[in-house]
């Protein structure tokens, strides 16, 4: 079951569409991706999750049921322009922040401290916002939003300045793996593969391509197998091997050559299988499945031969 579902939303502002009817499936216990170029959409769609704005049009649905008013107390959200009253303490500050979540001022005292220990951040507690770092703010307010342990966790280009990096992406995969659903909006695609379970692309307004992230890289893949051998590479002509793949390149090397060919049909695994055993010696055969990051060029610039919107 979804945690959240997205049916059919449209957001217009004067001649601008900046969701057009766009829908999506929230798996429980997942790291969603939302992704596209910047101005596809994503941070409206976040807002009206948020109930920060409102649909023109369609539906949104929370735990199985339409989002309410006090939902927004199961939601933590970390928005990509992030800010904090620089002349506040710092531990003062977070604990207004976990307060206004519900949180009393004992509860959320005994966790703040156990997460400023964790980031190694303790001594900052009755220093001034002022003087934090950029990344030290980002670390606090990155606190801030998962102090009141929310069922679902939104982050906004989480990762834009936010340093190290690796920290995060392991504070992200723990919280799923202790329950939590997470949507995390970007468009850089380097860390999609590293974390999300699924994802959604936005582009122009409109959801283009939406699905398991290992589903869709398959999906995608051009038949393009790699052929790790050993032996004289000419055995590999395009002449022998034309009847079920084309050679788009051999790499000499030791003590195995490499090639990749595009197999003409899936059928012709098992013949070529048979014919590289008999004019090499095979030591490798496998697919060579494409990265997000291509899908996501090729999407953008329309050259998928289908989508998927869930």
């Amino acid at each position: 079951m979804c945690l959240l579902r997205v049916e059919q939303v449209t957001k217009r502002y004067a001649a601008h569409t900046a969701l057009d009817d766009v829908s999506l499936e929230v798996p429980r216990g997942a790291v969603y991706g939302l992704l596209g170029p910047n101005g596809a959409g994503k941070t409206t769609l976040i807002r009206i999750i948020n109930r920060i704005t409102a649909p023109d049009s369609g539906r949104v649905f929370f735990d199985g049921r339409p989002l309410a008013p006090d939902d927004i107390y199961r939601i933590g959200y970390l928005p990509e322009e992030r800010g904090l009253y620089k002349k506040m303490r710092v531990g003062e500050q977070a604990l207004y922040f976990a307060q206004l979540k519900g949180l009393s001022k004992r509860e959320a005292t005994e966790r703040l401290r156990a997460w400023f220990e964790k980031f190694g951040i303790a001594e900052w507690w009755d220093r001034k916002v002022e003087e934090l770092s950029k990344g030290m703010a980002q670390k606090i307010q990155f606190i801030i939003t998962v102090l009141h342990r929310p069922a679902l966790l939104i982050f906004d280009e989480p990762f834009s300045g936010f340093d190290p990096i690796n920290l995060l992406k392991n504070e992200i995969l723990a919280l799923r793996d202790s329950g939590a659903t997470v949507i995390f909006s970007t468009h850089n695609m380097s860390s999609v593969e590293e974390i999300c379970d699924h994802i959604t692309l936005i582009d122009r307004s409109r959801n283009v391509l939406s699905g398991a992230v290992g589903e869709i890289r398959r999906r995608y893949g051009e038949s393009v197998f790699r052929i790790d051998f050993a032996g004289d590479p000419a055995a590999l002509s395009q002449q022998e091997l034309q009847p079920y793949c084309s050679v788009l390149g051999i790499k000499r090397g030791a003590p195995y050559h490499t090639a990749e060919v595009r197999l003409v049909s899936p059928d012709a695994v098992r013949p070529l299988i048979g014919l590289l055993n008999e004019r090499t010696e095979l030591h490798g055969f496998s697919e060579v499945i494409p990265g997000m990051n291509d899908i996501f060029i090729r999407a953008v610039n329309g050259q998928l031969e289908q989508t998927d919107h869930e």
